[in-house]
């Protein structure tokens, strides 16, 4: 698969006056890079990609791009709910260089299969770039059916899924309608061992962010056939990874980060600050690690 084992979704850094700070992007990218991640995304869930501009995008796209160039790919999230603005972000985000397109279920519109099929087929005959679908019902409130994705697999450049429905069913599903050349990523950093058992390929992570080289040596070891030593990796993080999520995502994973020292600032509204409590036991999950 062109884009890799472990893909992370960056978090966007952000100044003290709530602008995006791209510098510390390029840190952060390299670091993620240098530690795990064979490719990122920018602007996606993990990004606060409601929140930003198509210019914050697309700036963040050429700075991450820039620093991380031919170390790995750079995918961006370039769609939403409406499909003419995404085939225009789409555009942009190709001329100025992307890898790749990750293309999330339109939200709050609730669009039919055959919505997401003309959905999805438009954005994908807009660009000559690899997509790869984002199936996340969790957030968009509809589910993207395995036969939908089946028939969008053959449009030559839809060449995965990101699947986060948390449904072994239907990932099996999937993986039996479409043909092994695509690519099943897991959109739960949990969930991953198991999607690899059922012909996943890897990972679109939150956890990358701080686990990358542990979860890259978990994908190798499961598919060199080494299952018991994978096994133990994924026990040994199973933890950390479900701590990612005890509030809104990128809330947590931006505070264990800010608490390693980055300083990556907060989110912006209407997200808000991890509380007391929850900071008090990210703190002691990076202890127990040794991440701290």
């Amino acid at each position: 698969m062109c884009f890799g084992s472990v893909v992370t979704a960056m978090v966007t850094p952000f100044a003290k006056d709530g602008s995006v700070n791209y510098k510390k992007a390029q840190e952060l990218a390299a670091h993620l890079i240098e530690n795990g991640s064979s490719a990122v995304v920018v602007s996606g869930t993990t990004g606060e990609s409601p929140t930003l501009t198509s210019e914050e995008k697309i700036k963040l796209l050429v700075a991450v791009k820039e620093a991380i160039a031919g170390k790995g790919k750079v995918i961006i999230g370039s769609t939403g709910n409406a499909t003419a603005p995404s085939i225009e972000l789409t555009k942009e985000a190709e001329k100025a260089g992307a890898d790749g397109i990750l293309a999330v279920v339109p939200y709050y519109n609730k669009p039919s299969q055959d919505g997401l099929y003309a959905h999805f087929k438009a954005i994908a005959e807009s660009t000559s770039l690899p997509v790869l679908l984002y199936n996340i019902p969790g957030r968009s409130s509809i589910n993207m059916t395995p036969e939908t994705i089946a028939k969008l697999s053959q449009i030559k450049n839809i060449v995965g899924v990101k699947e986060a429905s948390g449904s072994m069913a239907q990932v099996s599903d999937i993986r039996v309608l479409t043909d092994d050349n695509f690519a099943i990523y897991s959109g739960d950093d949990s969930l991953t061992l198991p999607i690899l058992a059922l012909g996943g390929c890897g990972i679109v992570s939150v956890a990358g962010h701080i686990f990358g080289n542990e979860l890259k040596e978990m994908i190798d070891k499961f598919q060199a056939g080494d299952h018991k030593a994978a096994t133990k990796i994924h026990c040994e993080i199973l933890e950390a990874c479900k701590m990612m999520f005890i509030t809104s995502n990128p809330v947590p994973v931006k505070t264990c980060l800010n608490l390693l020292g980055w300083e990556l600032g907060g989110c912006r509204l209407p997200l808000v600050e991890a509380n007391e409590q929850q900071v008090a036991q990210l703190d002691a999950m990076l202890k127990k690690y040794h991440k701290k």
